[in-house]
């Protein structure tokens, strides 16, 4: 049996493990809510730790906290974000009520327990933790709070990193020209580095989408305490606590100009779930077509190599899997489904309060941590490591009957798609088809029919 020790709560007492830092809300959240094991994101919880330092801060700037308590709340603050084992303090399961009320009272109990160690006056949860404050405007202001730290600490610079790298990557490639694919089919000619050029593209548009969503996923609900309507908070506190997290975080902060949306809703965090999908189907493009260019090496495309970084089945000896885009591919899909989640959570926002908090803050946070890590190891372990293989891509390229499409202004397309369908037919070289069916001398044809300098206006 474990040890343990009686404590009360407004419901009355109950029995806690004796060197838990929580009380008996947190325990009772802990007996209420066995449905999955899973606790709230660590990301989550320190930026709560946060919250709350930042609320002392403010509180004690305003005198509603006398300096002794105040100062012993940031201590207490400080303390657990110097653990490497913080989440050993904060076990309710992120299947709690809607509201996040168990997992910030697991905060609150757990620095007024630290702070009361080292205060000369008693450090309550409630009273004096949770001044000015409400699970209703504290859970929120956390998801947006550690979201934004995730965002632009974290997924902004990793995206600008594989930028870079693909960019790098296709100036290295420019000289390799390959037969371009539509419907999966043999079409005109590309060059490499235009293929590259156009992933490079696509993310940087997603890069402005989710830079527009940072100023209102810095946007904070706190200061609006139960509803909205700021009830017990310092008229000042709003302000004040988004001035202090600012100085703490170097993220710029505001109060939201109208709480009760804040409150009631999940709007933001929707919007940006919904960006960060975007961003997954990129991805998702980007693995895929690595996979296809990788395919074979014998029987497939095998346009490129990538790096073999381990051995790619339990049975087949040689066998190498191009192992990052699947890896980068799951971890997309995983963001879609998270996307479709937080969907459902956003809209069940009933009038001045959303109920389903804590599985929005833990999918959203997921997807920020999904993204991040793919797009660092797509950029690092595939595209700057991949190597051309050049005549792969020459013989498919040459024999490509599709290169016909140049003759189009000269002989007609009616004409070209006779001499495309012979060269398909006969298995030849459209070049030697064309110089057979038509009195354009070869030389002209070798420059007409250039994969080269088809890839260019």
């Amino acid at each position: 049996m474990t040890a343990t020790r009686t404590e009360r709560d407004s419901m009355g007492e109950l029995e806690v493990p004796k060197n838990a830092l929580y009380g008996a809300q947190t325990q009772r959240a802990i007996n209420n809510f066995p449905v999955s094991g899973q606790q709230m994101p660590e990301a989550f919880i320190r930026a709560l730790i946060t919250v709350k330092k930042a609320a002392a801060q403010a509180n004690m700037k305003l005198e509603a906290l006398t300096v002794d308590r105040g100062q012993a709340i940031v201590n207490a603050c400080d303390e657990l974000l110097a653990m490497d084992d913080v989440l050993v303090h904060f076990p309710v399961d992120v299947f709690q009520t809607g509201s996040g009320t168990s997992t910030n009272m697991n905060a609150n109990e757990v620095i007024a327990q630290l702070a009361s160690r080292n205060a000369n006056e008693k450090v309550h949860p409630n009273d004096h933790v949770n001044y000015g404050q409400s699970s209703n405007d504290v859970i929120p202001t956390t998801i947006h709070v550690s979201a934004a730290i995730a965002l632009s600490g974290e997924l902004i610079p990793a995206v600008e990193s594989l930028i870079e790298v693909i960019e790098v990557k296709a100036e290295s490639v420019a000289q390799y020209c390959k037969t371009g694919r539509t419907h999966l089919m043999d079409a005109m000619p590309v060059r490499m580095d235009q293929s590259l050029m156009a992933w490079s593209a696509q993310l940087k548009q997603q890069l402005a989408t989710l830079r527009s969503v940072q100023p209102a996923i810095q946007t904070l609900a706190q200061g609006g305490t139960a509803v909205g309507t700021g009830i017990n908070a310092h008229a000042d506190f709003a302000p004040a606590f988004s001035e202090t997290l600012k100085e703490l975080t170097d993220i710029p902060f505001t109060p939201a100009d109208n709480f009760f949306a804040l409150i009631g809703s999940q709007d933001t965090a929707v919007t940006l779930s919904g960006a960060l999908k975007s961003l997954a189907v990129t991805l998702m493009k980007i693995a895929n077509d690595l996979r296809w260019m990788n395919s074979g090496p014998l029987a497939g495309l095998g346009e490129i190599a990538l790096p073999a970084l381990q051995p790619g089945s339990s049975i087949m000896p040689g066998k190498v899997n191009p192992v990052i885009p699947e890896a980068v591919a799951m971890a997309s899909a995983q963001v879609i489904g998270n996307d479709a989640a937080i969907t459902v959570g956003g809209q069940s926002g009933n009038f001045e309060l959303n109920v389903m908090l804590p599985m929005i803050a833990t999918n959203l946070l997921s997807s920020l941590s999904l993204m991040t890590n793919s797009a660092s190891l797509i950029g690092e372990q595939a595209i700057k490591g991949f190597t051309v293989n050049q005549d792969n891509l020459e013989e498919a390229l040459y024999r490509n009957p599709v290169l016909v499409t140049a003759l189009n202004p000269v002989i007609g397309y009616a004409k070209a798609a006779e001499i495309a369908k012979t060269a398909y037919k006969e298995n030849k070289p459209v070049i030697d088809v064309a110089e057979a069916m038509t009195d354009i001398p070869r030389d002209e044809l070798v420059q007409l029919l250039d994969p080269e300098k088809l890839t260019r206006p």
